[in-house]
C-alpha cells in the first residue's frame, strides 16, 4: 500500500498540472451534470415492516382522492380577551378567513369549522384544517405567501390566529451560518498551526472543491437514484470535516519530511506513502460507518449514509492526488516563513539529508512530545483520571429517553408552538398527537362504528371521531384523541395497547383487520425500529472497523482500545446531551427553550459520525506510533514520536470540527443544538481525553505487548505496510533477537 501510494503521490507531483486539469474538469463536469440535471424528488418517509407505514400505504390505496400524503395546515382561531369565538360577528370573521383560505393555490379543501364541530367547549376558540393538493416540499412560494396573508388579514380584525402543520413555513434560518463560522474558525486554526497561508489555505481548498464534486453528484444522480435535496445534508458535512482532516495530515507530513532535508518530490512521495496509508484507512472506517446505517432499514438514512460515504470517498481521493499536486505549484511556500530561507534552492545532498535530520531530531520537543513524557511518566493517574472523568459524564445516559421533535419542541415564539399550546389548552393536550385507526371489513362503516364504542370505553382515551368510510365502502377509519401529549409516555403506553386489543376488536366486531397509525404512532414506531438497530448496527461497525485495524496495525490490543475509547466518548456525550437537553442543565446557557425527550436519532446518529472521526483520529496518531516502532524506536520512543509529529495536527483537526459542531449551537431550534452539541462534545471527549490521554497511557502500560499478534494470524493477515516500512528500510545489522523483542506478534 505504501509503494502503491508514494508511486501516486510522486506523479501527482510530477504532473501537477495534468491532476490539478483533471480535478478541475471533473468539477465543472459535476456541476454541470448537476445543473442539468432533472429536479429531484420530493422528500419522503417511510418505515417498512412496521404497522404505521402499512396502514399509510393501506390509506393512500383506498382513500385516494384524500392524497394522505398531501400537506396539511391548522390555523387556529382564537377570540380576544373574553369574546366567544361563536358570537356573529367573530363567527363571520371566521368565515371569512375559511373562504380565503380556500383560495389559496394548491389548496385541496378547508371544511367550515363551525360545521366540523371543530369549536372549543368554552367557545373561545376554533380550527380550521386546510388540505393540500401537494406535499409540503413541493408548495410554492405562493401557497405559503396566500397562508400568512389569509392570517395577517384575521388578525387586522382583533382575531388571535396561528397556525400549524407541515404546510407552515419553518421560519428557521439555516443559511449556513454554522458552516460560515466553522470554515472561519478552520482557517484560523490552519494559520496557527502552520504559519503558512498557502498551507492554510490548502486543505479548505481541496476539502471545498472535493464536497463540490460529491453534492453535484448527488444532485446529478437525484432523479435517477432517488435521492432527495436533503440527502446531501449529512454528506455535506462529513465530506467537509475529513477533507480537511486528510489534507491537513498530508501537508503536515510533507513539511515534516522538508525539515528532515528530504528532496521535495520525494517528500511529496513518502507523504503520500505514509500519510496516505493512514488517510485511505481512516477513510475506510469512515466509509463503513456511514454505509453501516443501511442496516436500520429505513431507506432515507440509507440514502443519507451511502451518499455521505460516496463523498468520503472522493475526498480521500482529493487527497493523495489533488494535495501533492498543489504542494508541487507551492513546495516551499507551504513551509513556515521562518524554514523557508533553508529548504530555497538546490534539494540537499545525502549528506546534508542527514545532517538536516539530525538537527530536527535534536530540537527541542513540542508540546505534543512534551505531553506524551508526562503521560509516560504516570500512566496510571493519567488513564484512571480520563477514564473516571468520562464515566462520570456518562452517568446521566442511563436515563435516556427518546423521541422525535415536534411542534410541541419549538421555540416559544413560533406560529407553530403557539397554535399547538391553544390547541392543547382548549381541546387537551391529546389534541396534538390523534390516532388514526383503520378498519377493513366488508361494511366497513358499520363495522368502524362499533370499534369506536369499543374504543371510547378505553381508558386513557378522551375521545373518538365517528368513522369515514371510502367510495368502495371496504375500509374506514377513527381519529382517537388520548388524554396526553403526543411525547407524553401513557401515549406510547396507549398505542402498544390499542395494538395489543386488535385481534380481541377484530373478532368482536368482525373487522378483517384493524391498524394503529397516525404521526404519534409513526413516531413511536420510528423510535423503536432505531431502537431495534442499534446494537447491530453498533456490532457492524465497530466489528469491520477491528478487522480492518488489526490489519493495519498488526496487532489485536491497539484496535480494540481504539473501538472501547470510542464506546466510553460516545457514552459520555450522550450523558451531556441528556444533560443539558433532558433535564435542563444549563439550558440557559446553551439556549434551550424546553427541555424534553432526546431526539430517537441521536445515538445511532452519533455513532456513525463520531466513530469515523474518531477512528480518523486514532489513525492518524497511532500510524506514526507504528512507523517509529517498526523502525527501532522502543514503545515509549515511538509514543513521543507519534505525538511529536502527530498530537498538533490530531489536536488542530479536533478543533476544527468541534469548531464546526459548534456553530449550530446557535441555531433557534432545539435539536439542531442538540446535533451540533451532541457532535462537539463527542469530538472534544474523543480526541483530548482518550485519543491524548488514555491512549498513550495504555501504550505505556503495555508496552511491546501493545504489538502483539499472534503468529497463525500474522500469516493469515495481509502485510499492506501502512507504516511505510518498505519505503525505509530497518537499519541493517539489528540483531534478529532485538526485532523479535520488539515485534512479539512474530512469536507464540
Amino acid at each position: 500500500m505504501a509503494t502503491f501510494l508514494s508511486s501516486l503521490g510522486r506523479f501527482a507531483f510530477r504532473r501537477r498540472g495534468l491532476i490539478v486539469l483533471l480535478w478541475l474538469l471533473a468539477l465543472v463536469g459535476a456541476g454541470f451534470a448537476a445543473s442539468t440535471a432533472a429536479a429531484p424528488p420530493a422528500d419522503t418517509f417511510s418505515m417498512p415492516g412496521t404497522e404505521s407505514q402499512k396502514a399509510f400505504d393501506l390509506l393512500q390505496h383506498k382513500f385516494p382522492d384524500a392524497r394522505a400524503d398531501g400537506a396539511a395546515a391548522r390555523v387556529v382561531i382564537r377570540a380576544p380577551g373574553a369574546e366567544k369565538i361563536t358570537s356573529p360577528a367573530r363567527r363571520a370573521q371566521v368565515e371569512r378567513l375559511v373562504s380565503d383560505l380556500a383560495k389559496m393555490p394548491q389548496v385541496a379543501g378547508v371544511p367550515d369549522p363551525f360545521k366540523a364541530d371543530a369549536v372549543s367547549g368554552d367557545g373561545t376558540t376554533t380550527y380550521a384544517y386546510v388540505t393540500y393538493e401537494a406535499q409540503a416540499t413541493e408548495l410554492t412560494d405562493a401557497a405559503h405567501d396566500g397562508l400568512t396573508d389569509a392570517m395577517e388579514r384575521a388578525r387586522s380584525t382583533g382575531l388571535v390566529v396561528e397556525a400549524g402543520g407541515d404546510a407552515v413555513k419553518i421560519e428557521q434560518t439555516m443559511g449556513g451560518t454554522g458552516e460560515q463560522i466553522g470554515i472561519l474558525i478552520s482557517a484560523v486554526v490552519l494559520l496557527l498551526t502552520f504559519g503558512s497561508l498557502v498551507a492554510a489555505g490548502m486543505p479548505l481548498l481541496t476539502a471545498l472543491i472535493g464536497v463540490g464534486i460529491g453534492i453535484s453528484g448527488i444532485t446529478a444522480l437525484g432523479s435517477t437514484l432517488g435521492l432527495s435535496s436533503t440527502t446531501s445534508t449529512l454528506a455535506m458535512m462529513i465530506g467537509l470535516a475529513v477533507g480537511i482532516d486528510y489534507a491537513l495530515f498530508i501537508v503536515s507530513r510533507y513539511r515534516a519530511e522538508i525539515a528532515e532535508g528530504r528532496e521535495r518530490t520525494e517528500a511529496a512521495s513518502r507523504a503520500v506513502g505514509t500519510a496516505g496509508s493512514a488517510v485511505v484507512f481512516a477513510g475506510l472506517t469512515v466509509i463503513i460507518a456511514l454505509a453501516g446505517l443501511a442496516v436500520v432499514d429505513v431507506p432515507m438514512l440509507t440514502k443519507m449514509g451511502l451518499t455521505a460515504a460516496g463523498t468520503v470517498a472522493v475526498a480521500v481521493l482529493v487527497a493523495i492526488t489533488f494535495v501533492p499536486a498543489l504542494l508541487g505549484f507551492a513546495p516551499v511556500r507551504v513551509l513556515a516563513r521562518r524554514d523557508r530561507g533553508r529548504h530555497t534552492g538546490k534539494p540537499l545532498s545525502k549528506r546534508r539529508q542527514r545532517g538536516a535530520a539530525k538537527r530536527e531530531a535534536r530540537r527541542t520537543p513540542n508540546l505534543g512530545a512534551r505531553w506524551a513524557g508526562l503521560v509516560l511518566r504516570h500512566p496510571v493517574a493519567v488513564l484512571l483520571l480520563g477514564v473516571v472523568s468520562l464515566g462520570t459524564v456518562a452517568v446521566p445516559a442511563a436515563g435516556l429517553e427518546l423521541g422525535l421533535p415536534g411542534e410541541g419542541t419549538m421555540a416559544p415564539q413560533t406560529t407553530q408552538r403557539k397554535a399547538y399550546d391553544m390547541l392543547s389548552d382548549s381541546f387537551g393536550p391529546g389534541f396534538n398527537g390523534p390516532l388514526t385507526v383503520t378498519v377493513e371489513a366488508k361494511d366497513a362503516k358499520k363495522t368502524a362504528a362499533r370499534v369506536r364504542t369499543a374504543l371510547e370505553e378505553i381508558p386513557g382515551v378522551a375521545g373518538v371521531s365517528p368513522a369515514t368510510a371510502n367510495p368502495s365502502g371496504d375500509t374506514a377509519l377513527v381519529n382517537v384523541i388520548p388524554d396526553t401529549g403526543p411525547a407524553d409516555a401513557r401515549t406510547e403506553d396507549l398505542v402498544r395497547s390499542l395494538r395489543g386489543m386488535a385481534g380481541g376488536l377484530e373478532s368482536r366486531t368482525g373487522a378483517s383487520e384493524i391498524l394503529v397509525a397516525g404521526q404519534t404512532a409513526m413516531f413511536i414506531d420510528f423510535s423503536q425500529t432505531l431502537d431495534d438497530a442499534l446494537l447491530p448496527y453498533l456490532g457492524l461497525v465497530v466489528g469491520l472497523a477491528f478487522l480492518l485495524l488489526m490489519v493495519v496495525f498488526r496487532s489485536v490490543l491497539v484496535p480494540l482500545k481504539a473501538a472501547l475509547g470510542f464506546l466510553l466518548s460516545v457514552a459520555a456525550a450522550l450523558g451531556a446531551v441528556v444533560a443539558v437537553f433532558q433535564w435542563g442543565w444549563l439550558a440557559d446557557v446553551i439556549g434551550v427553550d424546553q427541555p424534553g425527550p432526546v431526539m430517537s436519532t441521536m445515538p445511532i446518529f452519533m455513532i456513525g459520525v463520531v466513530f469515523g472521526l474518531a477512528m480518523d483520529y486514532e489513525v492518524f496518531l497511532v500510524s506514526r506510533m507504528r512507523e517509529a516502532y517498526v523502525h527501532g524506536a522502543r514503545p515509549g520512543e515511538a509514543v513521543v514520536t507519534g505525538f511529536r509529529h502527530s498530537g498538533r495536527v490530531v489536536s488542530a483537526a479536533a478543533v476544527i470540527m468541534t469548531s464546526v459542531f459548534s456553530g449550530f449551537i446557535m441555531e433557534d431550534n432545539d435539536f439542531v443544538k442538540m446535533i451540533g452539541f451532541g457532535l462537539a462534545t463527542a469530538v472534544l471527549f474523543d480526541a483530548f481525553v482518550v485519543r491524548m490521554a488514555v491512549v498513550p497511557a495504555l501504550f505505556a502500560l503495555l508496552g511491546r505487548s501493545a504489538w502483539w499478534l499472534p503468529r497463525w494470524l500474522d500469516r493469515l493477515l495481509p502485510n499492506i505496510d501502512v507504516e511505510g516500512e518498505k519505503l525505509t528500510p530497518a537499519p541493517s545489522g539489528r540483531p534478529a533477537r532485538e526485532k523479535a523483542e520488539r515485534e512479539p506478534h512474530l512469536v507464540d
